[in-house]
């Protein structure tokens, strides 16, 4: 399969990244000279996906000048200035702007690196890996020594065909979520109006056995506060020295 379409979540304060995010929406820092976002959009474009929604808040303004310059593919904006959704809100209003064909869900502050050339990218597979017939969503997961920035904790437990289970409730075989998803808008179509945490639907797909994961190929960032940016850069210098 491949996803054509994507909704990016980048409507955040950025509240840890302060002072930076006092005058830049956090998308936008630049890593190793390349702003978060375009990470997260690279990706996609690099992945088959020609149209995405990313909703906007916080410096609305610059974050729509930047991705209006963005070459790669179609982006509509979802406008949040009046009221944050939190991710689930936000996923509901944004999947309004799409077709209602399967969807990569991703954060624009969450990347990946080292992903093998001349191999399917970490989203073709996990389009490939995405069967709506048994799964509300597919993640993509990785390995908690293959992360930087992350806060030391397991989110999941994996089984051998990739169900996951919450690590609290089976901490074995445990696995990070990499902040994308591959899944169909229809899964939220009992889901309120109002601002509302997706993880509500990781517990429901979890409760139904239907909740997978794939792992990543490479290593995964994220980059919460601004003493994190030196950490990620280096993580950076030190793939690409032995690329």
């Amino acid at each position: 399969m491949t996803i054509k379409q994507a909704m990016v979540l980048a409507a955040g304060l950025g509240t840890r990244m302060r002072p930076i995010t006092d005058t830049i929406p956090k998308p936008l820092v630049k890593i190793a000279g390349k702003p978060m976002i375009d990470y997260a959009l690279d990706a996609l474009a690099e992945a088959g996906v020609e149209r995405a929604v990313v909703n906007v808040h916080h410096h609305a303004d610059q974050m729509e000048a930047h991705l209006r310059s963005y070459r790669g593919l179609e982006i509509l904006i979802s406008d949040e200035r009046d009221a944050l959704m939190n991710n689930g809100g936000g996923l509901v209003k944004g999947f309004k702007l799409l077709s209602r064909d399967p969807v990569f869900v991703m954060n624009a502050d969450l990347f990946w690196i080292g992903e093998r050339p001349g191999e399917p990218t970490n989203l073709e597979r996990l389009a490939g890996f995405y069967d709506a017939s048994r799964m509300d969503m597919a993640m993509l997961c990785v390995e908690l020594e293959k992360t930087t920035g992350h806060n030391g904790k397991n989110d999941f437990s994996m089984a051998e065909d990739g169900r996951l289970r919450r690590y609290r409730d089976a901490p074995h075989d445990g696995v990070v979520y990499a902040g994308a998803i591959a899944m169909d808008p229809s899964l939220l179509d009992d889901a309120p109006d109002d601002a509302f945490n997706i993880n509500i639907y990781f517990d429901k797909a979890i409760a139904r056995g239907r909740l997978y994961g794939t792992m990543l190929e490479g290593h995964w960032l994220t980059v919460g506060t601004p003493e994190a940016v030196g950490e990620a850069e280096e993580t950076i210098r030190t793939f690409r020295a032995f690329a």
